[in-house]
C-alpha cells in the first residue's frame, strides 16, 4: 500500500517525528503499551501536532481526501432542505451546531440555503478544536458570506452547556472518533495496544481486554446471535453513546443528522470483514500502516450505524431514518436543486462541474452507497427526511 505514496517534506517530516516522541512517552508512561484507541487519540488530537490539531491542509484537491461539501454547494443545499422545516418549526430562537466544521464550505453553502428557504438560525455555532481549521473557516466565512449570516457565526470549545433547540450536524465526524481494536482468541476478548519494538518503533500487541471492551463485543454477539469466530479482529467504539450524550444532553428540541460511511452491524461484523475497517489515507492515498507518517496521516474506520441508532436512543431521541446518502439527497430535493443550479450556469465548465458534483454524491461507486445518513428527533418531527430508500430493517 506505500507505493507511489509522495514521501513528506522535511518540515513535515520532523513535526511526525515530535509527534511519535510524544507517542512513545505516553507507551512508556503507561508501563510499555497503550490501546490502540489512545494511540489513535493521540495521532489525530494531540494539542499542536495531532492530524487534525496541526496546520497542514488536510481538505480538498491538495489535501489527504475530500468531504462531500468539497464537491461543490449541493450536498450542503440538501442538507438545508432537511433541516429547514425543523428549524422553523423551532421558531426563531435556534441554533445549528456542527461538530468539526472543515474548511467552512459546508457552513458558507448552508447558511445562504437556509436564508433563501428562510429558515436561519439564530446562531450557526461551529465546535472546532483545531486552531488552524478555525482560523482558515473564519477567513473564508468573512469573505464570502453576507455580513448578516456571517454575524450568526459563533465557534465553540465545547459542547452548548446552556439548553437551546435546533440542529445538530455531522459529517465525516464519527469516522474520526477513536476506536477500539479487538481480536478473539477461542473464548476470550483481546485488546489491540500499540507497544514499541527494540528500535523504538511502533508495534502492535494484544493483551487481555478490559471489562468496558469485553462487554461491548459480548453485546455484538449477543445482537448477532452468535459468536465471532476465533481469529476475528475489528474494532468498535464502546464509548459512542457517552460522546453522543455529552454532545446533544443540552438540545431540548429538534434533529440530530449524521452523514458518514459505514455498515450495519450485521455487514460490519460478517466473516468477509475479518480485519476489520481501519485505514489511513495520504494525499488522496490508501494506507494500510496506521504507524506511517503519524500527525501527517489521517486514521479512520467506518461506522457501525446499528450502534450509532442504539446511542441516539438511548440518550433520550426519537430515530427518524436511515438511509444511503444517494436516497438522502434525492429525498431532499437533490434533482430540483440540480436543475435550478444547472439553469443558473453560464458556461459548459460550470455544467460539466455540476454533474461531476451529482456522480460524486450519489453512484455507488463514489460516495451514493458507501456513505450513509441517519436522523434522530425530539419534540419535532424529521421523518420527512427519510422518506426515500430508509434502510432501518438492515439495522
Amino acid at each position: 500500500m506505500r507505493t507511489h505514496i509522495p514521501d513528506p517534506d522535511e518540515a513535515a517530516r520532523r513535526h511526525s517525528a515530535r509527534l511519535s516522541d510524544l507517542i512513545r512517552n505516553a507507551i512508556r508512561e503507561a508501563g510499555g503499551a497503550i490501546a490502540f484507541a489512545r494511540y489513535m487519540e493521540l495521532a489525530l488530537y494531540a494539542p499542536g501536532l495531532g492530524y487534525y490539531s496541526a496546520g497542514a491542509r488536510k481538505l480538498g484537491r491538495e489535501g489527504d481526501f475530500v468531504t462531500a461539501p468539497e464537491t461543490g454547494p449541493l450536498f450542503a443545499q440538501c442538507v438545508a432542505e432537511a433541516c429547514a422545516p425543523v428549524l422553523r418549526q423551532l421558531g426563531q430562537d435556534t441554533m445549528f451546531l456542527e461538530p468539526g466544521g472543515g474548511s467552512g464550505a459546508f457552513a458558507q453553502d448552508a447558511l445562504v440555503h437556509l436564508a433563501l428557504l428562510d429558515a436561519l438560525p439564530a446562531q450557526y455555532a461551529i465546535l472546532e478544536p483545531s486552531a488552524d481549521l478555525r482560523q482558515r473557516q473564519l477567513e473564508r466565512l468573512a469573505v464570502n458570506l453576507p455580513p448578516d449570516l456571517f454575524a450568526r457565526v459563533v465557534w465553540l470549545d465545547s459542547p452548548p452547556a446552556q439548553p437551546w433547540n435546533g440542529v445538530l450536524f455531522t459529517n465525516e465526524v464519527l469516522d474520526a472518533l477513536p476506536a477500539s481494536r479487538f481480536a478473539i482468541s477461542g473464548d476470550n476478548v483481546l485488546e489491540e495496544m500499540v507497544g514499541l519494538d527494540a528500535n523504538g518503533g511502533f508495534v502492535r500487541e494484544d493483551r487481555t481486554a478490559d471489562a468496558t471492551l469485553t462487554d461491548a463485543v459480548r453485546h455484538l454477539e449477543d445482537y448477532l446471535g452468535e459468536t465471532l469466530p476465533d481469529g476475528f479482529r475489528s474494532e468498535l467504539r464502546p464509548h459512542l453513546p457517552h460522546w453522543l450524550q455529552a454532545l446533544s444532553e443540552t438540545l431540548k428540541r429538534g434533529a440530530m443528522l449524521f452523514v458518514d460511511y459505514g455498515h450495519p452491524r450485521r455487514d460490519y461484523y460478517a466473516s468477509s470483514r475479518n480485519g476489520g475497517t481501519l485505514r489511513g489515507f495520504h494525499r488522496h492515498r490508501l494506507i494500510d500502516d496506521p504507524f506511517l507518517w503519524p500527525g501527517l496521516t489521517d486514521l479512520t474506520a467506518s461506522v457501525d450505524f446499528t450502534a450509532l441508532a442504539e446511542a441516539g436512543t438511548q440518550a433520550g431521541f426519537e430515530f427518524s431514518g436511515y438511509c444511503s446518502q444517494a436516497s438522502f439527497l434525492f429525498g431532499n430535493q437533490l434533482a430540483h436543486r440540480f436543475e435550478t443550479l444547472l439553469g443558473l450556469a453560464t458556461d459548459e465548465a460550470t455544467r460539466y462541474a455540476l454533474s461531476q458534483q451529482v456522480k460524486q454524491l450519489t453512484l455507488p461507486g463514489a460516495m451514493g452507497e458507501s456513505f450513509q445518513a441517519m436522523g434522530f428527533a425530539r419534540g419535532v418531527d424529521f421523518d420527512h427526511a427519510f422518506l426515500l430508500g430508509d434502510l432501518r430493517w438492515r439495522l
